[in-house]
């Protein structure tokens, strides 16, 4: 079967269809690779990876960041350090053997919060819930290209604080100290709109909204331009729901996109095991 690319949205996401991961030729992989600049995020449905698959695949497009601190640190499976669980399950303990819990996951963008982000995220699907759970995907590039002309020119040139104290489900990341106050939070500044390295347009770069500041404005009228950008590029021409299936891997890039997560019935079992690909420069502001 040839390897087709079949868009989800004209905003953000592309499926793939006719790959088997574990059996991809160079000319397949440049095929996934190219539908996953343009898309900016790409689902391929009905895999069957094994944690080493997962790593195999992943690799091909670059080095691998470590998990990310959550709220019980870095949580891997035993003898997969590059490997990230997202789960709600506990073990004979009852303690979780992932991050996040149950709960809902607010949009964000990957480890923002570091002076060189990951350039993108995989999450393969293991076990999943009857319901919900479902993951959004706003595709930032579109909604940077339809800003507002007057919502433009509040941030073009600045600079956005991108906090690291607390995760996208809410928890304090372990070891870090609690705060709300966006200057006094750890955390990187990156430029509001950015320029794709890989296709050069520009895509607005938010990060997630607690503690977020935009540079050069009192906290007030900072607020008020995150709350207008916020409005802005979560519109529903901009995003893209995933119901998931068993077998599912989704990949996206940070750079251009933002994604949340739908809350789940906690009884349930959710176990998904995710991967970062390291990011190969600091996010670099747009010019026209």
């Amino acid at each position: 079967m040839s390897v087709t690319v079949r868009p989800v949205t004209s905003a953000v996401g592309a499926e793939i269809l006719g790959v088997d991961l574990r059996k991809l030729s160079d000319q397949d992989f440049n095929t996934i690779e190219q539908a996953w600049y343009a898309h900016s995020m790409i689902l391929l449905r009905g895999q069957q990876l094994s944690d080493d698959d997962l790593l195999a695949f992943s690799r091909r497009f670059g080095e691998l960041d470590p998990p990310p601190n959550q709220e019980r640190g870095r949580i891997s499976p035993p003898g997969y350090p590059d490997i990230y669980v997202v789960s709600n399950v506990l073990d004979k303990k009852g303690e979780p053997i992932g991050a996040l819990g149950a709960g809902e996951a607010v949009w964000h963008t990957d480890m923002s919060y570091l002076d060189t982000p990951p350039d993108a995220s995989m999450l393969f699907s293991l076990e999943i819930p009857p319901s919900g759970g479902n993951t959004w995907f706003c595709g930032m590039q579109a909604a940077c290209d339809a800003l507002p002309a007057d919502l433009k020119k509040k941030i073009e040139g600045r600079r956005i604080k991108h906090d690291g104290t607390y995760n996208s489900g809410g928890y304090l990341r372990k070891g870090v100290t609690p705060t709300d106050d966006p200057m006094a939070a750890p955390g990187a500044w990156h430029p509001a709109i950015l320029r794709h390295p890989a296709n050069g347009r520009a895509t607005l770069y938010l990060g997630r909204r607690r503690n977020s500041y935009v540079e050069g404005y009192a906290r007030e009228e900072s607020d008020a331009v995150l709350e207008a950008l916020w409005a802005h590029v979560t519109q529903p021409q901009f995003v893209y729901e995933h119901h998931w299936k068993l077998g599912d891997l989704v990949m996206w890039d940070n750079r251009s996109t933002m994604h949340r997560r739908d809350p789940f019935n906690g009884e349930a079992r959710r176990v998904m095991h995710r991967t970062q690909i390291k990011g190969t420069s600091r996010p670099i502001a747009f010019a026209a």
